[in-house]
């Protein structure tokens, strides 16, 4: 049995934890944009946190279950109903045959992600479900998803409520000033544009994607120019282009990239820059290797407990 895409939204695709081991091919890693929200909606389903979810932008699909499974919504906030019934985000909920899902308002963020008991039955490509839409392969049949797409059901499974309390959830903003490693060519900075790019707001554009945020604010400048070799990259980079401005690399980045790269956004932080759309803004702090992975290590421990207090049935 599966879902049914009755109406398929501006932007639905299958997205798991990404696709590594492939940088030196040139494949670039996809997978959900906030691997955060879709590790969390994961868990409440007690599937695997990488498993493959639908990653949903608003207008969002309208859904048809075909048979009972649970499920979870985690990320943006687009005001889910079942039934035409409130849901709530971070929580595990259960629908019948026939049960309608639909998406009726954004409230908060951009992206919102759809987990099911069981995970969904969709071929991996190179070790991934992830869709790559450049290439067309991954997910399902490497397209978003469109009205009359049924997505099988791998194992459907019922269990008990469940939801997230405050510590884990993301604390997201329109406006947030993430933490950032300093990158290899931050030294090279001007006064000014260091002083610009640690205390000034940025803005995203509406030529953003999947690929990267792209940012406008004030221009930043090199003391001198310097001869760049492509290196990799990474989700998180944030990049100085030849106009001055800046952008974030997301999850359908390049494997690797010539232009300056002036920091890292750290793992606890990238969710926030995840849920940002055209015209919210944001602003960096520097952060030491050493606090990036004390956050990332008191998350992880949260999750663990998390996911020891799911319990499922058949």
């Amino acid at each position: 049995m599966s879902l049914v895409i009755e109406k398929p939204g501006i932007l639905s695709t299958i997205q798991d934890g990404g696709r590594t081991g492939f940088f030196s091919l040139g494949i670039n890693p996809n997978g959900a944009m906030d691997r955060t929200a879709m590790r969390l909606a994961n868990i409440l389903v007690g599937s695997d946190a990488g498993e493959a979810v639908i990653e949903m932008h608003f207008p969002a699909p309208k859904i048809v279950f075909e048979q009972p499974c649970s499920f979870s919504i985690a990320g943006a906030d687009f005001g889910a109903r079942l039934n035409d019934l409130p849901i709530a985000n971070w929580s595990s909920n259960t629908a019948r045959t026939g049960d309608v899902l639909c998406f009726n308002e954004p409230r908060q963020g951009t992206r919102a992600y759809l987990a099911l008991a069981g995970g969904l039955e969709i071929p991996e490509w190179l070790g991934s479900k992830s869709t790559n839409l450049a290439v067309n392969a991954g997910g399902f049949e490497g397209r978003k998803l469109a009205a009359g797409d049924r997505i099988g059901l791998a194992q459907p499974r019922l269990l008990s409520g469940l939801t997230i309390g405050p510590s884990l959830i993301p604390k997201y903003s329109r406006f947030p000033t993430v933490r950032v490693i300093p990158g290899g060519e931050f030294e090279l900075l001007s006064a000014v544009s260091e002083r610009v790019f640690l205390n000034e707001g940025f803005r995203v554009t509406p030529n953003s994607d999947r690929m990267g945020s792209r940012l406008d604010g004030e221009p930043l400048f090199l003391l001198h120019e310097k001869p760049m070799v492509s290196a990799a990259v990474t989700l998180g980079t944030i990049q100085l282009l030849p106009d001055g401005q800046l952008v974030i690399l997301l999850a359908d980045h390049q494997t690797s990239g010539g232009y300056p790269r002036l920091g890292t956004v750290i793992s606890a932080d990238l969710p926030l820059v995840a849920q940002l759309g055209p015209g919210d803004g944001v602003g960096f702090h520097h952060c030491s290797v050493e606090e990036s992975i004390r956050l990332t290590g008191r998350f992880e421990r949260d999750l663990c407990f998390l996911r020891s207090g799911v319990k499922l049935s058949r």
